[in-house]
């Protein structure tokens, strides 16, 4: 796989002009401290010093460089998500996200750049100081109008830039003013160079002023600029009397400018700070096209913004966005103008259609190309920060029926996407408000995405009780999410262990997708009946069923539907102890995954992989895939991934003969595993700690598990990746000892599966209650290593002696 990327800097936008000394002095305090901020007032600069303080610092952080932006979030619980977000780390369910991103960052040498702190100042101090008492190789910088004020932070000043004394263009302020006029195309000559000055002084040198008044020069000369700026100074000085000069003067400057606005960009301007995050031309015009300005003027009025330097945007401009200075103002003007609440009622409608939209592309539209509807989920994921503005202006006008509309159509809040809290979240908010205006049906939708949001954080009876609730409030012609609904209520009731269950949601799901020719969910249903036989040890069966499972899933394109279908069909493999076509199927679904993004999905199916390449020999390919999976985990801060890929490298290692490497690394899961809160099968290991009982002693393993459980992850993990490896050994016989492992009842038990009898079947043969079978049952998985009836059943038929 081609290694990660140590940052996520963006590329500098223009020159950078000035601040020699204080770069140097930066990146040497870095090197010593473990909290710098840069404190100053809005539009002094701080981002533009602090980016190319942290860009400068790249060799040194071997771990990264990431910036985190603050700024578009309004909510302090989210800046925990925003930081998971820039490292890739995914929320563990049952755990604390900040737990989660600690353990991706303990021991990584890193720098953290958090950028705009002061509107979320008292989480960002909690989670700053929480991070670096845990991880001691972290470095922070951060930006803010006021200090974090936690123990060991650093404070620095960011002053203005330097004035100049006389009419000399060597001074800072001076020199960025020059540059930026250039950029827009006016050449100053020497006699402009006293006017220069003079502006350069009346904007006390700060650096957003200055380039606002220099995207001026297209118009106006150096001279009527500092004269109209005295002016706007003046007027300004009578409020605020208790803020900042600095701060005063910043505002005049930004007053000033949007003052020299045509009435259209002054409106266009105030409502584009509707928008959370960046946008392109169509939402701009959809959102903000109302009179007095027409959808047809949006372009070019957009545009004079742009080259007034109030909007920026990228080069092509295909996508724009505001400073956030400017945002603040605009919002401001947006409020005074009385306009906020329709801006911002237009804003969460648009929304919902455009997301409407691009759902059905994505998921539910036959016959759509796959590039289309990978398109539609990009787009959908690229407007996530506006989506959250959006449902937070439903929560606060109550309009709960739109929310909860868009809750619906966002793939991007969806599990899909891999952010399970989050649509969990926003659900269970708007349906605690008032939801006497909303119809049943909308309620009904909601509790389907809750229900699915709470299956990936393993709250199975809550799930499942959500799930049949909505089943009973959709209308019949709901077909899409009933049949989602079918197939989740699958997922859990097999969880669950109770098959006979899952098996009339499965059939009723699949009519309801045939009928209508929903194709996503014909694959979703016939893989949930591939698992039902699976599970009942129906082999040829299950097999029969994956592969038209994996038929529709290709006829639909969706990458994860397939990869979802391939994975089943993988699984059937294994239980009938075909590792090579096993491997196949899982190696089939790796290509969809990546291109989907899908990195929890990815890691899972790697570790599949290198499980059963080591049990095929293929060392190599065990030992890369394992690795991939292993630093996926890590870099999503999933530790039950990173525990999976211990339990496979333990494989690996007894694979290979190395049977120390093996205790070391099974032994590192166990302790992983229970620190997460996870359940982990002792039983299931005693068969390896018997094996190296016999030949390296009792002591010899007894001090190997303790020192594995003590060892972490990373080194039990390099001890098996990179360590000297013996010559490797034959496949053990391991099915004797297997047998030995199992009572005369547990293989009678397992000899009745083999005539795929359900529990209670077996129940009456043996006279025994299903509890009790079940229990036996979990036994016998326990001390084979296996997850499924199947594999028992497939184990059993395979024994020289019947086990009946």
């Amino acid at each position: 796989m081609p290694d990660s990327p140590r940052h996520n800097l963006p590329v500098e936008p223009n020159r950078f002009i000035g601040r020699e000394r204080d770069l140097d002095d930066l990146r040497d305090l870095i090197g010593e401290t473990r909290v710098v901020t840069l404190c100053g007032v809005g539009g002094i600069g701080k981002t533009r010093l602090a980016l190319r303080v942290a860009a400068g610092l790249v060799p040194s952080f071997p771990g990264g460089v990431w910036l985190v932006e603050l700024a578009r979030i309004g909510r302090p619980e989210l800046v925990d998500h925003e930081i998971a977000q820039v490292l890739g780390v995914s929320e563990e369910p049952g755990t604390p996200l900040l737990d989660t991103v600690t353990a991706r960052l303990r021991g990584q040498r890193c720098l953290l750049l958090l950028d705009n702190c002061e509107h979320l100042i008292d989480r960002s101090a909690h989670v700053v100081s929480a991070l670096v008492s845990a991880c001691p190789s972290l470095r922070v910088l951060a930006t803010s109008r006021e200090p974090l004020r936690i123990a060991g932070e650093l404070v620095w000043r960011v002053p203005p830039l330097d004035l100049p004394d006389d009419a000399s263009a060597d001074a800072e302020s001076v020199r960025l003013f020059l540059d930026r006029a250039a950029a827009v195309g006016t050449r100053l000559g020497p006699e402009s160079l006293p006017d220069v000055v003079r502006l350069c002084r009346a904007l006390d040198g700060l650096p957003l002023a200055l380039e606002l008044a220099a995207a001026r020069t297209s118009l106006l000369s150096p001279g009527r600029i500092a004269g109209r700026l005295d002016d706007r100074f003046l007027l300004l000085t009578t409020g605020g009397r208790t803020a900042p000069a600095r701060q005063r003067t910043l505002l005049a400057a930004v007053e000033w400018s949007y003052d020299l606005l045509s009435p259209g960009e002054q409106v266009l301007l105030r409502r584009l700070s509707v928008f959370a995050g960046d946008f392109d031309l169509e939402l701009a015009e959809r959102v903000c096209a109302a009179p007095p300005i027409a959808a047809g003027e949006i372009l070019d009025l957009l545009g004079g913004l742009v080259d007034k330097s109030l909007v920026l945007c990228d080069e092509t401009r295909a996508r724009y966005w505001l400073l956030e200075t400017i945002k603040r103002y605009a919002l401001e003007r947006l409020d005074r103008a009385g306009e906020r609440g329709a801006l911002r009622e237009r804003h969460l409608r648009v929304l919902c259609d455009l997301l409407g939209h691009h759902f059905a592309v994505e998921l539910t539209a036959p016959r759509e190309p796959w590039e289309r509807r990978l398109a539609a989920a990009r787009a959908s994921r690229r407007l996530m920060d506006d989506q959250r503005a959006a449902l937070d202006w439903a929560a606060e006008s109550g309009n709960v029926a739109l929310g909860l509309r868009l809750c619906r159509t966002s793939t991007g809040l969806l599990p899909l996407g891999g952010n399970v809290t989050e649509i969990v979240g926003w659900v269970e908010r708007l349906l605690a408000l008032d939801t006497g205006d909303v119809q049943a049906e909308e309620i009904a939708h909601s509790l389907a995405y809750l229900a699915y949001g709470l299956e990936a954080r393993d709250e199975l009876s809550r799930s499942l009780e959500l799930a049949r609730r909505s089943l009973a409030g959709l209308a019949p012609d709901e077909v899409f999410p009933r049949c989602v609904m079918h197939s989740l209520i699958v997922v859990v009731l097999l969880r669950m262990g109770r098959a006979d269950e899952a098996l009339h949601h499965a059939e009723e799901g699949l009519a309801l997708a045939t009928a209508s020719g929903d194709t996503w969910n014909q694959a979703a249903g016939l893989a949930g009946l591939s698992a039902v036989a699976l599970t009942r040890g129906r082999l040829r069966e299950a097999q029969r069923l994956g592969e038209e499972a994996l038929a529709r899933a290709r006829e639909h394109g969706h990458r994860w539907i397939m990869a979802r279908t391939a994975v089943q069909l993988g699984c059937v493999a294994e239980a009938r102890g075909d590792l090579v076509t096993a491997k196949e199927q899982y190696e089939q679904a790796v290509p969809w995954l990546r291109e989907l993004g899908g990195d929890l999905e990815l890691a899972r199916c790697l570790a599949r992989i290198g499980r059963v390449a080591a049990l095929l020999h293929e060392f190599g390919v065990a030992r890369e895939r394992l690795a991939a999976s292993l630093d996926l985990s890590r870099a999503t801060g999933q530790r039950q991934g990173v525990a999976r890929c211990l339990v496979g490298l333990s494989v690996l290692a007894e694979c290979e003969g190395d049977i120390e490497g093996a205790v070391l690394a099974a032994a590192a899961a166990a302790a992983l595993r229970e620190a997460i809160g996870q359940h982990f099968a002792t039983l299931r290991i005693e068969e390896l700690l018997g094996r190296a009982r016999t030949k390296l002693g009792e002591g010899r393993t007894a001090a190997l598990w303790s020192r594995g459980r003590t060892m972490s992850p990373d080194d039990a993990a390099r001890h098996v990746l990179d360590g000297e490896r013996p010559a490797p050994r034959a496949p053990a016989a391991a099915e004797p000892v297997r047998r030995s492992l199992l009572t005369a009842r547990e293989l009678e038990i397992a000899g009745l599966l083999t005539r795929g009898l359900s529990n209670r079947a077996i129940a009456e043969e043996l006279v025994i209650s299903p509890a009790t079978v079940a229990r036996h049952i979990a036994n016998i998985m326990e001390k084979l290593g296996y997850t499924s009836r199947a594999q028992i059943a497939v184990w059993a038929a395979e024994q020289p002696r019947s086990v009946t």
